[in-house]
């Protein structure tokens, strides 16, 4: 599969088989998140790979607080139909952590640290294209508070979680969602 239609076929997929994911497989997908680029190639990301039922169930009450909490904030009603389950159903998750000191020059600007999770975010789009590639569903999470999964996953303060990667075989071949024209998001100056 080439890369254009890897991009133009990924679909996030929220219902997995309870087949494990071959272990090679998962180790191919983590190196696609290696070769994202980031600033002064400080590679600022660590995967935690996440397959345990209790941990994944933790990660699971967290999204279920998180949207509650969500919902109740921002008054939007369609959370109340929104679904977490895939946090039990997917048999791998993988969590991008960030090292915030792991920047670029941006540490200095007066908007800051933001570049080192662009580049957890490169990986994350990498690590989907490739699981794509190998058959496999895929989809980017963050509904969850970075205190609480940091404190669930027992990373170290300093370092922030970016966002989860659901991965596994998919129930289901996910529906084909829509995309505007480039020339609809696109603006040339000069």
């Amino acid at each position: 599969m080439d890369v254009w239609q890897a991009m133009q076929e990924r679909r996030s997929c929220r219902s997995f088989r309870p087949d494990p994911v071959d272990p090679k497989a998962l180790e191919r997908i983590l190196e696609a998140g290696t070769w994202a680029p980031s600033p002064l190639n400080t590679q600022p990301w660590q995967f935690v790979v996440v397959t345990s039922p209790e941990v994944r169930e933790a990660v699971f009450q967290e999204a279920e607080r998180c949207r509650a909490w969500a919902r109740e904030e921002s008054g939007w009603e369609w959370l109340d139909k929104y679904r977490v389950d895939f946090l039990r159903q997917a048999p791998v998750l993988v969590v991008v952590i960030g090292d915030p000191r792991k920047t670029g020059v941006d540490r200095f600007q007066k908007e800051g640290n933001v570049a080192y999770q662009h580049a957890c975010a490169a990986a994350i789009q990498n690590m989907l294209l490739a699981a794509h590639a190998m058959g496999l569903g895929g989809l980017w999470f963050t509904l969850f508070d970075r205190a609480n999964l940091r404190g669930i996953l027992e990373v170290e303060k300093e370092r922030m979680p970016v966002g989860i990667v659901c991965l596994g075989h998919p129930e289901k071949a996910p529906r084909p969602i829509p995309r505007k024209a480039a020339s609809e998001k696109t603006r040339t100056i000069g």
